[in-house]
């Protein structure tokens, strides 16, 4: 019926000082993607191809922390560290829906910036707002049916009488370690994954976690990596992409600057 999970450290009195790391880094994740994410909507001048792809990269990012982080907060101040099946099945679909929808974005958002380069002139043309609002439905659809694919198989798997899951969240190749019944067809699955390599921070970890076979996951080290890619890339990502990006600036002074005077005249 449940599952339990690995504290991040071992050392009872680290644990809340973790908890407050991790605490900050969620809540930059959510202000710093959220205010891009508002000013992308509101801002007209940010209505572009480009922009348009940013605000589903930053929405992307709140949610795919989302997945994870909040449940190893509660871990980190709890006793027990139990998960539901239920409730890990749903995470590990939707931990593989996310991030197989940020690479696929990636891609697109590296193809975007190729037409803007290389064809100037038809860009336009090419990356029109149905062509943008079709790529990003098919990052997201395509990505949610891979990674039912996933999750139904995982679920379908006869797991031994060993509760303990060596992991600080529910995935994939941790599961099957801890399965009775043939994993051979989860293996392949996981083995025929392929992202586009467009951020190496994003995608070494990756591929180090899961092109790997299950007898030989490193514990330890498949904790470090899972951290990068589901709590530090989604910080970094606003200021990679977006905050470092002077039309962004100029746009979060205008909308956040009229919020904060007409908040200053109504306070008067």
């Amino acid at each position: 019926n449940e599952f339990l999970l690995l504290s991040l450290t071992s050392v009872q009195e680290l644990q809340p000082f973790f908890f407050f790391i991790f605490l900050i880094i969620y809540l930059i994740n959510l202000v710093g993607n959220g205010a891009i994410l508002v000013i992308v909507i509101l801002e007209p001048k940010l209505h572009s191809p480009m922009y348009f792809f940013l605000g589903n990269l930053s929405c992307l990012d709140m949610c795919y922390s989302s997945v994870t982080l909040p449940k190893v907060l509660k871990n980190l101040i709890s006793t027990r560290r139990a998960i539901s099946f239920l409730g890990c099945i749903t995470q590990v679909h939707f931990f593989h829906f996310l991030g197989s929808t940020e690479a696929i974005l990636l891609a697109i958002m590296a193809f975007d910036r190729f037409a803007a380069i290389c064809k100037p002139l038809r860009y336009t043309v090419v990356m029109s707002p149905q062509v943008c609002i079709l790529l990003a439905a098919v990052a997201w659809l395509s990505s949610f049916f891979y990674a039912l694919m996933h999750s139904i198989m995982t679920a379908r798997l006869t797991f031994c009488s060993s509760q303990k899951l060596n992991h600080f969240f529910c995935d994939v190749k941790p599961l099957l370690e801890l399965a009775c019944s043939d994993t051979l067809l989860n293996q392949w699955l996981l083995s025929i994954v392929t992202h586009f390599v467009v951020v190496c921070l994003f995608y070494g970890p990756v591929g180090f976690t899961y092109i790997r076979p299950a007898s030989a996951t490193s514990v330890v080290q498949d904790q470090t990596v899972a951290i990068i890619y589901s709590a530090i890339t989604p910080v970094l990502n606003p200021l990679i992409y977006t905050l470092r990006n002077k039309e962004v600036m100029l746009a979060l002074k205008k909308v956040f600057g009229k919020t904060l005077l007409k908040d200053c005249h109504q306070y008067h």
